[in-house]
C-alpha cells in the first residue's frame, strides 16, 4: 500500500490521557496514521459537528482501535437515551465490520460479572438499576452495554467458540498491560497490512460491499 495505514482510536479521555499519549506515541512509531481525538488528529470540517466528524472517521479508518473505560463520555446529554460519541464510534465500527481490536478496563469486565452475580444479567436488568450522583466506580451503566456490544454479546452466546468471530476484547488493568497489548498486535505494520489485504479479499465482504453495506 502506498498510503499509510490508518488507524482510528476511540475511548472517553477522562482518567486514561497518559494510556492514549503512550498509544499515540507507539502507534505512530510503528508508521501508523492515527486518528484520535484527544490529540486533535481525527480529521474535522466547519461544516459539520465534531460528533458526525468521528462517525466519518470510522467510516473512513483503515483500522479500529476501541479503549472502554468505566467512563462512557460525551454526547449522551442531548437526550436520555441517547449514546455517548465513543459507544456510537464502536457500534459503527461493528456495523461496517472494520478490521478492529478491543481493549477493556478491568473495572467494566469486574462490575459486569459482579452486577450478573447479583442477578442483573444483561442490559434489560441493569436498567432496573439507578446510579447515586457522582458515583464514582463507573460513570454510566452503559459502559457495560458498550463493552456487550465489543464481545458481541448475547448473539454469540450459545455458539461454540471455535465458530465465535470478531468477539475478543483484551481486559487491562495497568497501562502496562494495553501497552503490552497494543505492541503485541500492531508493532508487525506488514503483517497488519498484509491481514488487511485478506480482509478485503474475503468474497463475503466484498459482495457486502457492493450491496452498500459494508467499507467503501
Amino acid at each position: 500500500m502506498d498510503k499509510k495505514l490508518t488507524i482510528m482510536v476511540s475511548s472517553t479521555v477522562y482518567g486514561v490521557e497518559e494510556l492514549l499519549d503512550r498509544v499515540y506515541t507507539l502507534l505512530t512509531a510503528f508508521g501508523y496514521e492515527v486518528w484520535m481525538s484527544h490529540k486533535g488528529t481525527v480529521p474535522v470540517f466547519s461544516t459539520e459537528s465534531a460528533f458526525k466528524s468521528c462517525l466519518a472517521a470510522v467510516e473512513k479508518c483503515d483500522l479500529f482501535l476501541g479503549i472502554i473505560t468505566a467512563q462512557y463520555g460525551s454526547g449522551k446529554e442531548r437526550e436520555e437515551d441517547a449514546l455517548s460519541i465513543t459507544h456510537q464510534e464502536i457500534r459503527k465500527a461493528i456495523e461496517r465490520d472494520k478490521p478492529r481490536w478491543f481493549l477493556a478496563h478491568d473495572q467494566v469486565v469486574f462490575g459486569r460479572r459482579l452486577l450478573a452475580d447479583l442477578g442483573y444479567k444483561n442490559r434489560d436488568e441493569r436498567k432496573k438499576l439507578k446510579l447515586k450522583p457522582g458515583a464514582k466506580s463507573i460513570e454510566d451503566l452503559r459502559v457495560f452495554d458498550m463493552y456487550e456490544d465489543a464481545i458481541r454479546t448475547p448473539e454469540m452466546d450459545g455458539l461454540l467458540i471455535e465458530d465465535r468471530v470478531g468477539n475478543w476484547v483484551q481486559k487491562f488493568d495497568r497501562d502496562d498491560d494495553a501497552n503490552l497489548f497494543v505492541v503485541a498486535q500492531f508493532s508487525r505494520y506488514q503483517d497488519v497490512e498484509q491481514r488487511l489485504r485478506e480482509h478485503f479479499e474475503n468474497p463475503q465482504l466484498i459482495e457486502k460491499i457492493l450491496n452498500g453495506g459494508g467499507d467503501e
